[in-house]
């Protein structure tokens, strides 16, 4: 049976909701593609346009009747196009499933992720070095997804978002990437995420609480209480309620700062990266050369276990300070963000 995903989510206020579903889909669709939109069994639509769409679910848009398009989405990093789901949940919808209230899904995980690369030879073969290059042949269109989605104009509807390779919005460092319009508010992702798993309360329902609302229920909860996360170490098996509150009082500037210290790639990544770079310049040959043309390559595959705990283990981290004054933290998705912010905190002294 096929997956979809990778999975994108933001949450918006819903007075501004559709005018953020409005850029989102300006900035995703590809334009002049045909248009499905479902809204209920009784109001459905194809069209070539995205302005009737917009229309018709202005006008219908509420109480339980969500807005569900589906169309090509252009790949910029890798210049592909996709199929993709994008959708729009009213307030009313929200409360009774939990599901957005934006959300954006590649239909299929085949489609999006490389299932075959091409190599020199067979022999030897360099798994970390094609599992780096599966790395690179998506991250840069990850990154851009995520940010066509929550900050597509500099209107900052969107007060944050994430992306996974999971169905759900998950605590923001059990994801591979989250965005956040103001990145003085970085220590959101701690915030959320241990909220999220010790009240176990949806993300998507939380998201929009200020921060001072976060700290002052943080605040509140038990002393010493502590959430499992999953660690290599004792001291990152969980996530400790003085920890983040140590956090959200600590400068933003130093979180960033530790932050961007702690995304270097470690020495197992770098090692591969020699191999994938001469295996990403082959891949150019052949996408240049005419048809029949190139290099000789053989096709390998990178979907095996062996590669996906390198990516798991070793994909590197991404922290991008925007020029709108957001945020972005990334990686690649079979990896989460709470490596980085681990080593972040040690850093600082405020693992506990």
């Amino acid at each position: 049976m096929s997956e979809s995903g990778p999975h994108f989510f933001a949450w918006c206020d819903e007075v501004e909701r559709l005018d953020a579903f409005a850029a989102a889909l300006s900035a995703l669709v590809i334009p002049g593609d045909l248009i499905g939109l479902m809204m209920s069994a009784s109001i459905s639509r194809e069209t070539h346009s995205v302005d009737e769409v917009l229309a018709m679910v202005r006008a219908h848009f509420g109480g339980l009747k969500s807005a569900h398009i589906l169309s090509g989405v252009n790949l910029r990093d890798s210049e592909r196009d996709i199929c993709a789901g994008i959708a729009c949940y009213p307030e009313e919808s929200e409360r009774r499933s939990p599901s957005g209230p934006l959300k954006l899904r590649m239909c299929e995980k085949r489609d999006f992720f490389p299932f075959e690369i091409a190599v020199r030879s067979y022999s030897p073969r360099f798994v970390e070095a094609e599992a780096a290059v599966a790395c690179h042949l998506v991250q840069g269109d990850i990154e851009d997804l995520l940010l066509r989605l929550c900050a597509p104009d500099t209107s900052g509807r969107v007060l944050t978002g994430a992306c996974t390779d999971k169905e759900d919005w998950l605590a923001p460092i059990e994801m591979c990437a989250t965005y956040n319009a103001d990145a003085a508010e970085i220590a959101r992702d701690l915030a959320l995420t241990w909220l999220s798993l010790h009240d176990k309360e949806s993300v998507s329902r939380i998201a929009g609480t200020s921060l001072d609302a976060l700290h002052a229920r943080m605040d509140a909860a038990p002393r010493g209480a502590r959430v499992p996360m999953k660690g290599t170490s004792e001291l990152t098996r969980s996530l400790s309620r003085e920890t983040v509150l140590k956090a959200i009082a600590t400068p933003p500037a130093a979180l960033l700062d530790a932050l961007e210290a702690a995304a270097v790639p470690d020495d197992t990544w770098r090692a591969a990266e020699p191999e994938a770079h001469e295996i990403m310049a082959l891949l150019r040959q052949l996408g240049e050369a005419p048809a029949g043309q190139g290099p000789p390559a053989f096709s390998v595959r990178v979907t095996s276990a062996s590669h996906v705990r390198f990516l798991e283990e070793h994909a590197p981290f991404h922290v991008r300070c925007l020029p709108s004054g957001g945020v972005m933290l990334a990686t690649h998705p079979y990896r989460t963000l709470w490596p980085l912010w681990a080593d972040a905190l040690f850093v600082l002294g405020l693992m506990s």
